[in-house]
């Protein structure tokens, strides 16, 4: 909790420090990677932070955490919090690293907001900060002990088993650990961290959503490649497709990640577009694995046919199940298709059964819109779950 001297600070600076937090988070990043250059080749996503994703992503979750403590007093964005916590975790962030962002963080804003920044106002701040780190040093902490891991140390080497080509720009990797132990279990809907080697020796990380079910004997992992039509190449993923084959290493994090079904018996919503198929899929292995019983209506976009990945998984566990249907809108169907829907997911039309959880991933704009039309149909916020590839915006954005 906010002391109250700061909380009345805190308050009475918000609007000032919300308006330059994009500047505060430029100015930071720039003074952490000259002083730290191994930070941006070898943790930080260059790809994001080119594009000022990763900025503002850094702003949004700021200005939340700030708001949170000054309007609700003794409550916490947990959510938020959680979500970063997984991603730092299994990107192996240690306690120290606070302390380097924390000596950026705080030179980045005493030279924006320059004399405004009095004592008052910088002891405010940093109980602000220290509040929001501290919280995530510890949720960090619990997910490295429950993987029996200690802070940071969550790579391993893996072999790749084989690849297969899901769409032409989609391709799909089996590993298993190159030590021969047991592949770590994870839960439906988790991701990896992956860590690759580039030409000039940055080690570049990218996050990568598990699919097969939680007790296959490979883990698997589905890869599009960013071809940079609307912002940076992907580096990575471009580096993946061309080069990665059966035989060959790669790094590999422990899985993490906070999309993941809660266990309960309610009706589910299960929607996806583009790539965010993959954490959809190995949920539907899960419950096709465990005879879910339950009402599952499974709803995804995508440009065509042709450009959805792991369309037969799809469709195929679906109807392994009791009581579930599948619902697949097309922006460009293929002439004849029986079952294709045109356009963009529309849920209009769609019954949904009461008390439905709904689990979310794709790009931000289709997840504003599929949790927008979910209230309309009277699912409770709380029971709709989202993930985002990549840094989130969902608050920078709102």
């Amino acid at each position: 909790m906010l002391s109250e001297t700061s909380t009345a600070t805190v308050r009475a600076t918000l609007p000032a420090v919300g308006a330059a937090i994009g500047d505060i988070a430029d100015l930071f990043y720039r003074k952490l990677f000259e002083a730290h250059p191994e930070l941006l080749r070898d943790l930080f996503n260059r790809g994001n932070q080119a594009s000022g994703a990763q900025r503002q992503a850094l702003a949004g979750s700021i200005a939340a955490f700030a708001a949170q403590l000054v309007e609700h007093p003794g409550t916490r964005p947990d959510v938020m919090l959680g979500r970063i916590a997984n991603k730092h975790a299994s990107l192996g962030i240690t306690a120290p690293q606070y302390e380097i962002v924390h000596t950026h963080l705080f030179a980045a804003i005493a030279e924006v907001l320059g004399d405004a920044v009095t004592p008052e106002v910088a002891a405010a701040w940093d109980e602000v900060y220290w509040l929001m780190a501290n919280a995530l040093i510890s949720i960090e902490a619990r997910l490295y002990a429950q993987r029996g891991v200690t802070a940071g140390d969550v790579w391993r080497e893996w072999t790749v088993v084989s690849r297969s080509e899901e769409t032409a720009d989609v391709a799909t990797f089996r590993l298993t650990p190159a030590d021969g132990s047991p592949a770590p279990a994870f839960r439906p809907g988790q991701y990896v961290s992956v860590q690759v080697e580039l030409p000039d020796g940055a080690r570049q990380i990218r996050q990568y959503s598990l699919i097969g079910a939680p007790g296959a004997e490979l883990r698997s992992f589905s890869v599009k490649r960013v071809r940079g039509e609307s912002g940076p190449e992907g580096e990575v993923s471009a580096h993946l497709h061309a080069r990665l084959r059966a035989g060959d290493r790669l790094r590999v994090s422990a899985p993490y990640g906070d999309l993941v079904l809660d266990g309960s018996d309610a009706p589910l919503l299960l929607a996806s577009a583009g790539i965010g198929c993959t954490p959809i899929v190995s949920m539907l292995e899960h419950l096709a694995a465990e005879g879910h019983r339950s009402p599952v209506t499974v709803v995804h976009g995508d440009r065509s046919p042709a450009d959805h990945a792991l369309r037969t998984r799809h469709a195929a566990l679906t109807a392994e199940l009791p009581d579930a249907s599948a619902h697949f809108w097309y922006e460009n169907p293929e002439p004849g298709s029986a079952g294709e829907l045109t356009g963009t997911v529309d849920l209009g039309d769609l019954p949904l059964a009461p008390g439905t959880h709904a689990y979310l991933c794709g790009p931000l704009p289709f997840m504003r819109s599929v949790r927008s039309q979910l209230l309309a149909k009277g699912v409770a916020a709380a029971d709709i779950h989202y993930e985002v590839f990549g840094p989130d915006l969902w608050l920078a954005q709102a």
